[in-house]
């Protein structure tokens, strides 16, 4: 069955770096979008930023475009994201999610999601 697992979630001071990981499981990274999702309290759920083979571009949220990178090792069959300079509202839960088709369907409704990773962002 199709797998996300996410990793590299964990407490960070303000101002401070994580590396979020991915890794999925039967099938192929290159045939799908992916990418990752957060849910703080109080806010609704945020498409944060998402990759794909087949679109020009990533996609970042306004909130972290200059801030996080997305990435992905296709023979690893993982997608990370790099978090620098992290500040209180990026504390949530961060969900990665995938989709067969294109990041404008991922983020209109993900097929696949992991169980999600706390990132809290304190001084």
């Amino acid at each position: 069955e199709v797998q996300l697992v996410e990793s590299g979630g964990g407490l960070v001071q303000i101002g401070g770096s994580l590396r979020l990981s991915c890794v999925a499981s039967e099938f192929t990274l290159d045939d799908y979008a992916i990418g990752w999702f957060r849910q703080a309290p109080g806010k609704e759920r945020e498409g944060v930023s998402c990759i794909s083979s087949g679109d020009d571009s990533p996609f970042y949220a306004e909130s972290v475009k200059d801030r996080f990178t997305i990435s992905r090792d296709v023979a690893k069959n993982t997608v990370y994201l790099e978090m620098n300079d992290l500040k209180p509202e990026d504390t949530a839960v961060y969900y990665c999610a995938a989709d067969p088709f294109s990041i404008t369907t991922l983020l209109a409704g993900p097929t696949y999601w992991g169980q999600g990773t706390q990132v809290t962002v304190s001084s």
